[in-house]
């Protein structure tokens, strides 16, 4: 059974929104330190050889796509449980900055002796006011930073890369290696562009930039759902990889039930204003994406109350093809498009 695979994420002004850099002063050879537990524990981030000094790539247990951008700032993916955490406070980071729309675990970040920065944007690009307030931040707050979105390979290096030449920390002629050391897909142009366009600002401007720098940053509606929706998607995913059977490790995941709360989330969508402000081809890729979870629900529900050993219906497949498909059109058409060539209704 093939694994189908669900993206759905926000952009600050759009769908999806994710990102983190990070910086760290400890590499290899790093003598042990203590867990907040009591536990010696030895940095488990090891650079990997032969990729130069920086930007290079890491290997680790707990943090995804791990690149180093400079000594005080690594990007990756987001920490999503305690032992990632405990590898960052092995590492030393005091501020972890998320670029991602997810709100940010504050109090496990806090217990580990890391502050938490939530400046989200999107695919579609970094505006200007958050290029300077992520330069602002890796310049000015407490060291090693780890700049996150939620898989580490195209939001975060982008911030971490217009972070750090901006701040004057990496030559612009850096900017796009970041990004191709991480992995970002050159579908994202308006992430590249970002990259592409990044220069040293003024340290003047800097200075006087009113920057709050909050721990949970207040999103738009339609942003809020988004995150949501990827949630669900990515309990789809594990679903899919088990031949749409309760995954093991997460018993709590149920397949009608995560088809359920997928449709509902598309119409909650359908009801906002936000989206009714939209073009009406996008209102359409919602309701056909509704449509499929509806099916979905239903053929899963079938299913389960077959016999146990019967065959996984060729349909559930489809639909669930169909609703990534949607995601799909849907980012290429509005989502990923950059700033600078976008419409007004454009999300």
């Amino acid at each position: 059974m093939e694994t189908m695979k669900f993206t759905c994420h926000l952009t600050a002004s759009s769908c999806v929104l994710s990102l983190i850099a990070a910086a760290f002063s400890l590499l290899l050879g790093c003598s042990p330190q203590l867990t907040s537990s009591g536990v010696e524990s030895r940095p488990p981030v090891e650079a990997v050889q032969g990729i130069g000094d920086f930007p290079q790539r890491l290997s680790s247990q707990h943090l995804p796509n791990a690149v180093r951008v400079h000594d005080k700032v690594i990007c990756g993916g987001l920490p999503a449980d305690e032992p990632a955490f405990q590898e960052l406070a092995a590492l030393s980071v005091r501020t972890i900055i998320s670029v991602d729309g997810a709100q940010p675990d504050v109090e496990l970040a806090a217990k580990y002796g890391a502050r938490y920065v939530h400046l989200p944007h999107g695919y579609d690009g970094i505006s200007q006011q958050r290029v300077r307030e992520l330069a602002k931040a890796v310049r000015d707050l407490d060291g090693p930073i780890y700049i996150h979105c939620h898989h580490g390979k195209h939001r975060s290096p982008a911030a971490a890369s217009v972070a750090c030449v901006s701040a004057g920390l990496v030559p612009s002629s850096q900017a796009v290696k970041i990004l191709e050391v991480a992995g970002t897909s050159h579908a994202y142009r308006g992430l590249y562009r970002s990259a592409e366009h990044a220069h040293a600002l003024e340290a003047a401007l800097l200075d006087t930039l009113q920057a709050d720098f909050p721990a949970i940053a207040e999103l738009p509606p339609l942003a809020v759902a988004m995150v949501k929706l990827e949630q669900t998607q990515e309990h789809l995913n594990l679903l899919a990889a088990e031949d749409w059977r309760t995954p093991r490790e997460h018993p709590d995941i149920e397949p009608s039930h995560e088809a359920l709360l997928l449709r509902e989330q598309f119409t909650e969508l359908l009801r906002t204003d936000e989206v009714r402000r939209q073009p009406a081809a996008f209102q359409e890729l919602l309701r056909d994406s509704e449509s499929a979870a509806l099916e979905l629900e239903a053929a899963l529900t079938q299913w389960k109350s077959a016999a146990q050993d019967s065959v996984l219906p060729a349909t559930i497949s489809k639909l669930a093809r169909r609703i990534a498909e949607n995601c799909t059109n849907c980012h290429v058409r509005y989502r990923d498009v950059p700033l600078d060539e976008k419409a007004p209704h454009h999300l």
